[in-house]
């Protein structure tokens, strides 16, 4: 009957040109939001800077996926230091994105911007010829200007299609997305994959300050070209391979990897969790986000709310200096001068489209090689030979349009 329905639905949107309706207002994981749905795909969002988790990709298969992180301190009392934390969860964007210590042109924004702290007003929900999208809006005050926010869901497809139109917000700033993954407990399950790359930088500085409860186990400043053998802080140990996650537990870490020209086709990035049977994967224009910031945490932050409680990965799509903030990305830095782009100047409007989705693998799919781009679909290429195709328009990454 519900899948009746549903049809019932699509087909009427599509000869009316779209059917608008109001998404379920409700909480999850203590935060207020919205529901929304396809066949294929349950997402939430929250209400406090716009997280999108918990997601269930196959929700009506025996073993549906829900890959992102939600931090455990959720329906705690604290006072907590900045506002992204209280929701923190799944992917969210962030403009600027970073911790924005210091005031740019006397603009001083929080960590990761107003887009991921501050309260977001719904315009709306429709569904169209397959599509469902929920459209969310947050006018900035700092620096102001207007972003919306706009959720795809297309029938048949275990993808999320996210528009973020910014408007008015003048001047060079930093921004991306910051996909948060769940990580599991068992040292090496996840096998952390992404198109070729130029090089990769651990953090400038140092990341976890043991004056503060925290630790790290990468180098500072290290340049590196393959995320398997990644220079240590610890003088005389090997490096650390950073393609299999979790690494030891106690220590949070922090770098940034420069994906090389794709000759117009996406960048992507791939989480393999063969044990369970399926893979994360994200898509991106890499003129747009230039970098990935990489956040491995595995209880390496022992102060508030964090209390050596996390467990989890950042693959966050980005174009930033590491996750400094604003002035640093906009200031000549260690990564321009190697001709990496850290910040936009938005002298007029921009969209950014970005693709996140699930697939379920076969059985011997150890972590993604390759990933072959045809029309409306993409093949993902295990290292073991193995293949799998599904269908997702990646197409949307310069259109917009599904």
């Amino acid at each position: 009957m519900k899948n009746s329905f549903t049809a019932l639905m699509v087909l009427l949107a599509g000869m009316c040109g779209g059917l608008a309706e109001k998404p379920k207002s409700t909480q999850r994981s203590d935060q207020k939001g919205w529901l929304v749905e396809s066949d294929q795909v349950t997402l939430f969002v929250t209400r406090q800077g716009g997280h999108m988790a918990p997601v269930t990709f196959f929700r009506g298969s025996d073993f549906p996926v829900a890959p992102y992180y939600i931090s455990p301190w959720q329906g705690e009392e604290h006072d907590y230091p900045v506002p992204v934390l209280v929701p923190l969860r799944g992917d969210f964007f962030c403009m600027p994105f970073g911790g924005n210590g210091d005031a740019f042109n006397g603009e001083q924004h929080p960590p990761h911007g107003e887009t991921a702290g501050s309260r977001w007003d719904l315009e709306g929900m429709e569904r169209e010829n397959g599509v469902t999208t929920l459209s969310l809006q947050l006018e900035t005050e700092v620096r102001p200007g207007t972003v919306s926010k706009k959720l795809h869901l297309k029938e048949g497809q275990n993808v999320i299609y996210t528009t973020h139109h910014i408007t008015g917000f003048q001047g060079r700033t930093s921004l991306g997305h910051h996909a948060t993954l769940a990580m599991p407990e068992e040292e090496g399950a996840f096998r952390i994959s992404h198109s070729p790359i130029r090089f990769g930088y651990t953090n400038p500085t140092q990341f976890s300050v043991p004056a503060n409860a925290e630790y790290q186990q990468l180098g500072i400043r290290k340049r590196f070209q393959s995320l398997s053998s990644v220079p240590s802080i610890f003088e005389g140990a090997p490096p650390v391979d950073c393609s299999r996650l979790p690494q030891k537990k106690g220590y949070a870490d922090l770098l940034q990897i420069f994906p090389k020209d794709t000759a117009g086709k996406p960048a992507w990035l791939a989480a393999v969790r063969a044990d369970q049977g399926w893979l994360w994967f994200s898509m991106k224009d890499p003129k747009v986000l230039t970098s990935t910031v990489m956040w491995i945490e595995n209880g390496g932050r022992h102060g508030l709310p964090w209390f050596g409680r996390n467990n989890c990965v950042g693959l966050e799509d980005v174009t930033a200096y590491f996750a400094d903030g604003l002035k640093p990305s906009a200031s000549d830095n260690l990564l321009t001068g190697e001709g990496v782009k850290t910040s936009l100047d938005l002298t007029g409007d921009l969209s950014v489209h970005y693709i996140q989705g699930v697939v379920k693998i076969p059985e011997g799919f150890d972590e993604v090689s390759d990933v072959v781009f045809g029309k409306g679909e993409a093949t993902f290429v295990a290292k073991s030979g193995t293949r799998v195709t599904v269908p997702v328009n990646h197409g949307f990454l310069s259109t917009g349009k599904l």
